[in-house]
């Protein structure tokens, strides 16, 4: 008899989850199903992703999805809507964390979810580097006038580093021996969703690829040779402290500079694309540069610097052309 009641309680709990399954699946909004989705990513991701994460979806996609199952003209109409406000890079993080929250309602609770195919203009591969002589211009300057900020601008500029990168570098990452620099952290500012502000935090790079050793130039190695015996490997490069300096402010006095240099104002992660524009203008192969870079794929190196212009075209052609004795 208690075998039977147990069952029978079961039964019933079973048929009341299927119940509240079916009532969820029918009436869920977008904002619903995003929030549920987001905090099924907590655990699972990086903070500084999941705090990517939260922002976009509270800031852009909660507000302005209330429909139950949207069409892909809602889609488009989101896209378009958002292009005057938003860099085509953060749209297209938006619309890769809308498919990431369809498929998730989808296999979760079955709610039919449309397959995006929204179209906006990407500029993504445009990018924007220094001219070979703004680039010699700035480096000129670093050297004729050093810092432990400048230097850091001089490493980036070098290496290739992404900003919190370089933020985040230690003397015990240098390897005067055998002429590398490793890099195996960031620095970065996150809004922290519990305490509802921001905060500093380091973690690992952005992805395993990330973490890598670069090897320094002759002149770079000179430099840190002469400095690191003075420091302590637990210092921050930037700051010889145990407190890194923060990339905003970092940000701020790279502006200083290209103003009293009278170069027009570009990101600081330029300098990042003027040192990887330079390897491939120099011939380097595109693997290594990928590598130098911390790429995940060599396809995203040859989608943001690899550009052939006519004469470059035409040179190939030609070149084949005369393999064939034509």
């Amino acid at each position: 008899m208690t075998i039977f009641y147990e069952k029978e309680i079961k039964k019933q709990q079973k048929i009341k989850i299927i119940s509240n399954f079916k009532g969820f699946r029918s009436k869920i909004t977008v904002s619903d199903l995003a929030k549920v989705w987001l905090n099924s990513r907590q655990a699972t991701v990086k903070q500084s992703t999941f705090s990517t994460y939260s922002v976009l979806i509270n800031r852009h996609i909660v507000p302005y999805f209330k429909c139950i199952c949207p069409k892909n003209a809602d889609i488009q109409r989101f896209v378009s809507d958002k292009s005057g406000e938003l860099s085509a890079k953060t749209i297209k993080d938006l619309l890769m964390i809308l498919k990431m929250i369809f498929r998730y309602g989808t296999s979760k609770y079955g709610v039919v979810c449309p397959e995006i195919e929204a179209k906006f203009e990407n500029n993504l591969n445009k990018v924007e580097v220094f001219s070979l002589e703004e680039h010699r211009k700035i480096l000129n300057y670093l050297r004729e006038n050093f810092s432990l900020k400048n230097l850091g601008i001089f490493i980036t500029l070098t290496t290739g580093l992404r900003i919190g990168e370089v933020c985040a570098l230690k003397w015990g990452d240098v390897d005067i021996r055998e002429g590398v620099i490793c890099v195996n952290k960031t620095v970065q500012r996150i809004y922290d969703t519990t305490a509802k502000r921001t905060k500093l935090i380091i973690s690992g790079p952005k992805t395993h690829a990330s973490v890598r050793e670069i090897p320094i130039c002759a002149e770079l190695k000179k430099i840190l040779k002469s400095l690191k015996p003075l420091m302590y490997d637990k210092n921050y490069v930037l700051t010889n402290s145990e407190h890194p300096l923060e990339p905003r402010t970092y940000r701020e006095y790279y502006r200083r500079i290209l103003n009293g240099l009278n170069i027009a104002y570009r990101k600081f992660h330029v300098l990042r694309h003027s040192f990887a524009t330079r390897c491939i203008e120099s011939h380097c192969d595109y693997k290594t540069v990928s590598t130098l870079l911390g790429h995940t794929s060599i396809s995203t190196t040859l989608n943001l610097y690899v550009h052939p212009t006519t004469a470059q075209k035409r040179k190939c052609i030609n070149k084949m052309l005369k393999s064939l004795n034509i």
